[in-house]
């Protein structure tokens, strides 16, 4: 198999709209837009990777991640709040990953945009 460079050009790709599942919103009416710039082809070996970039307004909904996240933020802040305790405050620049397993609550305090790459 011969691997590939893949540029991701946001401007061409017409984002998916959504929202958090209503029982999961605590506060607000966030929304979510995605430019799903990669999908691992099939066949590419043990798991999935997704990439590109998100954006949500502001509002505040549960969390619960199943993946591995690694993020870029690009503008905007948010407030990740763990159930164990956890706070972080994170605006445009910061960069983190979020394990499998992690639960809390995601606050958007201002529209934020972010590059994603979940696996």
């Amino acid at each position: 198999m011969t691997g590939r460079l893949v540029r991701f050009d946001v401007d061409s790709i017409t984002p998916s709209e959504s929202a958090p599942p209503p029982e999961r919103v605590l506060a607000g009416d966030p929304r979510f837009r995605t430019w799903a710039a990669y999908r691992t082809p099939e066949g590419m070996g043990e798991g999935t990777i997704h990439a590109g970039q998100w954006e949500a307004t502001p509002g505040i909904w549960r969390i619960d991640y199943k993946r591995w996240e690694f993020m870029r933020i690009l503008s905007g802040r948010c407030i990740i709040r763990g159930d164990d305790g956890s706070v972080a405050e994170l605006g445009a620049g910061d960069v983190f990953v979020i394990e499998p397993g992690f639960k809390g609550s995601w606050e958007v305090v201002e529209t934020m945009r972010k590059d994603y790459v979940l696996r």
